[in-house]
């Protein structure tokens, strides 16, 4: 067959001309195509005879390796080319000095905790931390909490997936932190004095609520505490959190199952002109939860009930954080707007009605 070197140096010498990709695939259709040079040559091999098509067939074969070697070795080619290109543009001085070093700030929640835990530092509270993932021992049975009890319920707690055929207790996304009381008492005995900040889950979201949020609940145990120390403690609390001279507070009979008798605390304060001022005006307003230490959740951590008494209290730490600091929304403190977050660097008391 005539001609093959004549159409190999052609194809050789366009596939090193090729300045780009499509010049190339140009090259490629034009020479391997289904309607190219070679693939019309190879079209042409059955109306020859055996000897000449065997003879034929092996000569086009080679022309057809060939130029698609050369195809593959200029694509290679042009791809490091285009490589280099762009290393070339995307250059970047790495001696060259870094941008300023922007200033942390501590988010509003872990400021309120680390100003809780000082105050109640200096009256004698420890600190007790616990898991996040609770058995439903510890964080219902033990504290009183009735199997019919609401927050039992799975439109209210989140409840652990367990396989089919699982016999272990249930467990759960703690729904307040006083499990870590439980703990606390079982480890150390009578008589204690703790506080448990940490995250609690529970199913809820709106402008005040979200599915987690942060409490801070505290235990006193001793022989001889009372109702009296709970409100000493608590107004103490108070006057140093908010910065206060003095504060007031109103003890309204609740019921908790952990705590007999069990009460609601509201604190003074004032909304005039949409600000609110703590220690002072004719309104009342609720921050936490509080009581004596049932019997039986003092029987359920081991600690004899005739002998040792105690008081316990919780409070939101998200709730307290929006009265102290002026924020209205609870989602604020999620949403990772770092804005947000900036503005509040200085993480001053704001008197802004919330």
């Amino acid at each position: 067959m005539d001609g093959l070197e004549t159409l190999k140096a052609k194809y050789l010498m366009a596939v090193a001309a090729a300045a780009d990709e499509n010049a190339l695939e140009e090259v490629r259709l034009a020479a391997l195509g289904k309607k190219g040079e070679v693939s019309a040559l190879m079209a042409t091999l059955g109306k020859m005879d055996p000897d000449q098509r065997k003879a034929a067939g092996a000569m086009l074969n080679v022309l057809k390796d060939e130029i698609d070697a050369a195809l593959r070795a200029k694509k290679a080619a042009l791809g490091d080319a285009a490589l280099d290109a762009r290393l070339r543009a995307e250059w970047l001085d790495v001696t060259l000095p870094a941008r300023p070093r922007r200033a942390g700030t501590i988010h509003p929640i872990s400021q309120v905790m680390e100003e809780l835990t000082a105050i109640f530092a200096d009256m004698g509270f420890a600190v007790a931390e616990g898991p996040q993932v609770e058995s439903d021992w510890y964080n219902f049975d033990a504290l009183n909490i009735p199997p019919e009890h609401p927050a039992r319920q799975e439109h209210d707690t989140f409840f652990m997936h367990r396989a089919e055929g699982d016999n272990r207790p249930p467990h759960v996304l703690r729904t307040h932190t006083s499990p870590v009381q439980i703990r606390a008492l079982m480890d150390k005995g009578a008589p204690i004095r703790v506080i448990a900040p940490g995250r609690v889950y529970r199913m809820d979201m709106d402008q005040t609520h979200t599915p987690m949020f942060h409490q801070v609940e505290g235990l006193a145990i001793d022989r001889d505490i009372s109702m009296a120390n709970l409100k000493w403690v608590l107004e103490e609390f108070c006057r140093a959190y908010f910065e206060v001279p003095s504060v007031e507070l109103r003890f309204r009979a609740s019921h908790f199952p952990f705590t007999e008798p069990s009460a609601e605390v509201d604190i003074r304060c004032s909304w005039e002109g949409g600000q609110l001022k703590i220690g002072q005006g004719d309104k009342w307003m609720e921050i936490l939860g509080s009581g004596m230490v049932h019997p039986k959740v003092l029987a359920a951590a081991g600690v004899d009930p005739a002998q040792w008494q105690g008081f316990a209290f919780g409070m939101g730490i998200d709730r307290i954080a929006m009265l102290k600091y002026g924020i209205p929304d609870l989602r604020a403190f999620f949403e990772s707007d770092l804005r947000w977050l900036r503005d509040r660097h200085t993480h001053r008391p704001a008197k802004t009605r919330v």
